[in-house]
């Protein structure tokens, strides 16, 4: 089941499955197979997950990788994709009750500490029950904790040991985003964070501005913290809010659900953002430090009416209310739910992936590969997306071929190795009721 990704108010009823059959079988085939786009294809990698939404090293110097599963563990994963029989770690005693179908909370992120040789130590977001202190008619909490390993272990995690770092509540139970990664520069933790859900920017919990624009709260936000300092960590010195009734963790702003984030290897390492959008636009964002990425404002490079998010404006203020300019994503493409037929309407809900630094799918390196999380909600129809600039600083946007229009499961996350290879995690069903779950390493096609 993949993590957040779809609002309520796309949510399709049982009776539309035929039609949405239909739709899908008059959709045009991927034919993009020759040199000037190469092709991929998926080998399995690891399987018997329910919901896998992020594949990380754990930069134990051996290539192990961590698969985080939305459902509470974090499990290990060698070089040739076999598992350990134990958990790395569960904390399915901790985080929030979960629905048996659609949900998005859960673990959804994980980063291993950059000097976990030397440090032991693990970060993981994931979904608690509410707090005492929250507001009862809220949802849950979401939490930030560090781990440690056992000491005689460094293959188990000392459920114990747990660090909680940074905890905000969420008044819904979607738009959670949870993507953690640490800074290939700075070392700093950066963390995505949702607008806090419902739909449109409004509703229980939802600032008069939008949380998103809303510098007093952390939703809808790229935080950046330093865990290596500070109790329970410190705040970085150049984050760029820090005044009055402003939160200092805040790095960035104007995010509606930014699903996955990654660092790219290479070039200036930059950092690229997926970000959801409500009914029109998908989008992946280049994050710099106190840019303003437009939600409720815009929805991808368009206006938005909250009042009327089926329809983009004509006109609107191309800057906050402090007067800041909103930044373009470098990526946009048409949601396939209201674009049917057109070229460019790719799916549904993006998912963000990597930028590819490897050496195995020649042709393709310094390309953007990532997803669509699906071109139905019904049925696992991902579809594998790549992007490569352009001189006008935006993104050029295509199908990667690998055999198949579409892939037979819904894209949840991306993972990437400690040499650059990328994996693609799946599942089959939108729903926490079984272990459909894969991890699939990218191949040259044939």
């Amino acid at each position: 089941m993949p993590a957040p990704h779809i609002t309520p108010s796309a949510w399709l009823p049982p009776f539309f499955l035929g039609l949405l059959l239909h739709a899908l079988l008059s959709l045009p085939t991927d034919t993009l197979c020759d040199e000037s786009n190469p092709s991929v294809s998926l080998k399995l990698h690891a399987s018997g997950f329910t919901s896998p939404v992020a594949f990380a090293p754990l930069n134990d110097g051996k290539g192990t990788m961590v698969v985080a599963d939305q459902v509470g563990t974090l499990s290990l994963v060698n070089s040739a994709g076999i598992q350990r029989g134990q958990p790395f770690l569960s904390i399915t005693d901790r985080i929030t009750k979960l629905n048996a179908g659609f949900d998005e909370r859960g673990i959804l992120g994980f980063a291993s500490h950059p000097d976990f040789l030397r440090t032991g130590k693990i970060y993981v977001y994931y979904s608690a029950p509410l707090g005492a202190r929250a507001d009862q008619e809220w949802d849950h909490t979401s939490r930030i904790s560090e781990f440690s390993v056992y000491e005689n272990d460094p293959e188990l995690v000392d459920p114990r040991s747990e660090r909680i770092l940074l905890t905000f509540d969420q008044p819904y139970f979607n738009h959670n985003a949870g993507a953690l990664a640490f800074g290939p520069q700075d070392g700093f933790l950066y963390i995505a964070t949702g607008d806090g859900g419902n739909a449109n920017g409004r509703g229980l919990g939802h600032s008069d501005i939008g949380n998103s624009q809303d510098l007093s709260n952390l939703l809808g936000k790229i935080l950046r913290i330093d865990v290596h300092q500070g109790q329970p960590y410190a705040i970085p010195t150049d984050n760029p809010f820090q005044g009055a009734d402003q939160r200092g963790e805040i790095y960035a702003i104007g995010l509606r659900n930014p699903w996955r984030m990654s660092f790219d290897r290479g070039g200036s390492h930059e950092l690229f953002v997926a970000d959801i959008g409500q009914n029109l636009f998908e989008e992946v964002n280049l994050i710099t430090k106190g840019g303003n990425y437009g939600w409720n404002i815009r929805e991808g490079r368009h206006c938005f009416d909250p009042d009327s998010p089926r329809s983009a404006p004509e006109a609107c203020s191309q800057t906050d209310v402090r007067g800041q300019a909103l930044v373009d994503p470098i990526i946009e493409y048409k949601n396939l739910n209201a674009f049917r037929g057109e070229p460019d309407a790719y799916g549904i809900s993006v998912t963000g992936g990597y930028v590819y630094r490897g050496s195995k799918l020649k042709g393709l390196e310094g390309t953007y590969i990532f997803a669509d999380w699906s071109q139905n909600w019904a049925l696992p129809q991902g579809v594998l997306l790549a992007a490569s600039p352009q001189s006008d600083g935006t993104w050029n946007v295509r199908r990667l071929s690998h055999g198949d229009p579409v892939l037979g499961g819904y894209i949840v996350a991306f993972g990437e190795d400690e040499k650059g290879e990328l994996y693609v995690l799946t599942n089959a069903s939108n729903q926490l009721i079984n272990r459909s779950g894969n991890v699939f390493k990218l191949l040259p096609g044939s």
